[in-house]
């Protein structure tokens, strides 16, 4: 019987040990192995910053930055070991006194509610284990530690602990969060920061300032306190910095900021460098926005569209208060579609030189960035291209087109103009034989206020934005030259070379808008427009960099001939408000059919900057006198008034092969001593191209009194033979006085705009 008994007791014995040694094999076969810890990367926060290094954006999954132990204050090492893990520099993974006082807490409370884990154990548990409440796991989680501390220096650790560790509102790692909690640098922290930031680290949500002031505070103090206990501050320090205050929000400028310009970023380099990379990765990204000129820009373009909503409303209202009240007694009611829901705006500002974006607002309360992804009709700001392929084909600002009525017809192949149709009886009367044809078609183009000029210089035919005028020039010239010019200006989009088009009848985007007419200010140098300077690694190593790229796409003279044309536009034209900046500037409004977009590009030698808005379903803004000139412009120029502001107030210099000459803004022809001061401007030519005949009309009498011979010869597009008609006799381009601020705010300057008539 004893013998039994002691050979079951052998048994035992040896089933127990294999049992055990098969556990503690499981247990150790299936921890990580720690020298992983020195290839160990974690998810890093990639930061956007602005031209002047101010951070723009956060993009991260965790956020995180990883430093060298030799930058982290000394006082945030000390106050984290003080209050997490005091015996941190002479235990050996473990602490047996910290197990045993967590062991006897969870009896007490009858539930795993205290680990008693050294800095060691959580960094195992953070990197390589779960935190999931088992008492298996807590055994891996100690064996694992041994083999950390056998493997790694205790620098080592706490460095790998300090940057991994999670500080809440989504911050891992110490710089992440006295970025978040205090908008500092970690090497600006002062002793009461890190004392705040190491008493986050048992509960991160519970203890937060931001939520729980109070327990901050608290927590703060017990912090300092075992600071002082363990000889790292002394008293008088604890005292000093309780008295410091701890923020209760978030640091101004933590938040995305310019978030259409951040999107259209994200957008770009995700595709080059893939999710995980852009994510993960920690770059950082140094891009072309100026913060300070975005700020503006947003605040401006807010406050007007926000006033255009008002307008709007109102007249709404108005609308429906005189469809109720209709005599016919219908109940019928004409309402616009505007009123319930707000306008869009884009703005893009770019440096003329180098393409540089310096600030993108892409609309309101939207993910669709209309800056740079919508296609809209650009209507009459299109007319710059036209303008500028006529200069390019030999005609000059004193060069006269007619602006009288025409039409055009739809042969099956083409559009042709309608010979000897100068009005609208003779255009019914030219018609009437193909009325009845299912194929035939016909276009009447009109100018916006439905009166014509009749013969007038190409710069007052631009400056006050002639519909007949613009039609008859792309027909004299063909529209395809027109998109051969605008396409090496910039514009990708399509482009149909069609007579419309001179009236922006070919969707475009805003970016493409402002970029060509950057061309313009550019001396004829197209550069592409760009958001990235360059982008780095985590470590420092540049991945991008910038690399221009800039063509010629027509000559500085045209550039500039064309540029004088669109100073005209400001000076004296629909975009007449703009001359409240007081300086040199250059540009060309638009508003297409309907009304349905209004638009204003306009630059300085330094800078341009493109605006539109309208409705995202293309809804009319519901009144013809809101036009680009009277609704754009304003909160163009008041976004521009301040960017300007650092700028110098300079001309666009005129290049060589340009020369001046005095002519007669009425017939085009060299100005004489007997015309009138008003009519007299200084205007620019290619050398050569100038007028060669002085002006002989007698300004001192009616011009349908003038003898024939003395009318000018070789007007664009002038169904007239002799006299010119009596409507010709406008006044010329002379600097007109610069408006008062309550005649701006009584009635659009701008004059009338134009809209795109496609019938």
């Amino acid at each position: 019987m004893s013998r039994l008994r002691f050979y079951l007791g052998v048994l035992t014995v040896c089933v127990l040990v294999t049992a055990g040694s098969w556990a503690f094999r499981r247990l150790v076969m299936g921890l990580p192995d720690p020298h992983t810890l020195e290839t160990y990367t974690p998810a890093l926060t990639t930061r956007v910053y602005d031209v002047k290094g101010a951070v723009i954006a956060e993009l991260s999954i965790e956020k995180r930055a990883l430093l060298d132990l030799k930058l982290i204050p000394s006082d945030l090492q000390n106050a984290v070991i003080a209050v997490e893990d005091d015996q941190f520099f002479r235990h050996w993974g473990i602490s047996p006194r910290g197990i045993v006082r967590s062991a006897l807490a969870n009896v007490l409370r009858g539930r795993f509610a205290q680990g008693g884990s050294t800095i060691t154990q959580q960094l195992s548990r953070q990197i390589f284990l779960t935190r999931e409440r088992k008492i298996i796991r807590k055994v891996r989680e100690i064996l694992l530690s041994i083999q950390l501390e056998r493997n790694f220096s205790k620098s080592e650790i706490l460095q790998f602990y300090l940057n991994q560790v999670y500080f809440g509102e989504g911050a891992y790692g110490v710089q992440s969060a006295a970025r978040i909690y205090f908008g500092k640098e970690i090497a600006d922290l002062t002793l009461a920061d890190c004392a705040l930031l190491a008493g986050l680290v048992q509960a991160p949500r519970g203890n937060s300032p931001f939520a729980h002031p109070d327990t901050a505070k608290r927590r703060r103090s017990v912090v300092l306190q075992r600071m002082v206990e363990e000889r790292f501050i002394t008293a008088k320090e604890k005292e000093t910095a309780q008295l410091e205050p701890i923020p209760l929000s978030r640091p101004l400028g933590q938040d995305t900021q310019a978030p259409y310009f951040v999107e259209h970023v994200r957008k770009r380099l995700e595709q080059r460098y893939g999710y995980n990379t852009l994510w993960r990765g920690g770059l950082k990204i140094y891009t072309t926005l100026d913060l300070d000129m975005q700020k503006t820009a947003e605040a401006a373009m807010e406050k007007g569209l926000a006033d255009f909503d008002e307008k709007a409303k109102i007249e709404w209202e108005r609308k429906v208060k005189e469809g109720a009240l209709s005599p016919e007694g219908s109940g019928a009611v004409e309402v616009s579609t505007v009123a319930p829901v707000k306008i869009q705006g884009a703005f893009v500002l770019m440096d003329v030189k180098t393409g540089a974006v310096r600030s993108m607002v892409g609309g309101r309360d939207s993910h669709f960035n209309r800056a740079v992804q919508a296609r809209r009709q650009p209507g009459s700001t299109f007319k710059a291209f036209v303008w500028a392929a006529a200069l390019n084909a030999g005609m000059t600002a004193a060069s006269l087109i007619e602006d009288s009525p025409l039409a055009y017809y739809y042969d099956g192949r083409d559009w042709r103009l309608l010979e000897g149709a100068t009005d609208q009886y003779s255009i019914n009367l030219a018609t009437a034989p193909f009325a009845q044809s299912t194929d035939f078609k016909i276009w009447v183009p009109n100018n916006f206020d439905g009166k014509f000029l009749g013969t007038i210089t190409l710069r007052k035919a631009l400056a006050v934005s002639r519909n007949i005028a613009a039609i008859n020039l792309i027909t004299h010239i063909g529209p395809p030259l027109v998109v051969e010019l605008a396409r090496k200006a910039g514009i990708v989009a399509t482009l149909e070379a069609v007579p419309a088009l001179a009236l922006g009848s070919s969707a475009v985007s805003p970016i493409e808008m402002t970029s060509a007419f950057g061309t313009f200010a550019n001396g004829g140098i197209a550069v592409t427009p760009y958001t990235v300077e360059r982008v780095e690694d985590a470590s420092g190593k540049q991945l991008q960099g910038h690399i221009p790229i800039e063509k010629e796409a027509m000559t500085p003279q045209l550039a500039y001939l064309t540029t004088s044309l669109l100073k005209g536009v400001v000076n004296n034209g629909t975009a007449v408000y703009a001359r409240k900046l007081n300086r040199p500037l250059a540009g060309k409004t638009g508003t297409s059919n309907d009304n349905r977009d209004l638009w204003f590009i306009g630059y300085t030698p330094d800078l341009v900057a493109g605006a539109w808005m309208g409705y995202d379903d293309f809804t009319s803004l519901g009144r013809k006198d809101w036009t680009g000139g009277s609704t754009v412009v304003p909160w163009w120029t008041a976004i521009m008034e301040d960017i300007l502001k650092p700028f110098p107030k300079r001309d666009f210099a005129a290049p060589a092969g340009v020369t001046f000459q005095e002519i007669d803004g009425q017939t085009g022809l060299l100005a004489l001593p007997t015309c009138p001061r008003k009519n007299k401007i200084l205007e620019a030519f290619l050398e050569g191209s100038e007028p060669k005949l002085y002006c002989q009309i007698d300004h001192n009498k009616p011009l349908d009194e003038q003898a024939p011979a003395q009318a000018p010869a070789g007007v664009i597009g002038s169904p007239f033979q002799g006299v010119l008609p009596s409507t010709a006799a406008e006044p010329g381009l002379e600097q007109a006085p610069l408006p008062t601020d309550e005649e701006l705010d009584a009635q659009p300057a701008s004059g009338p705009e134009e809209p795109v008539i496609l019938e």
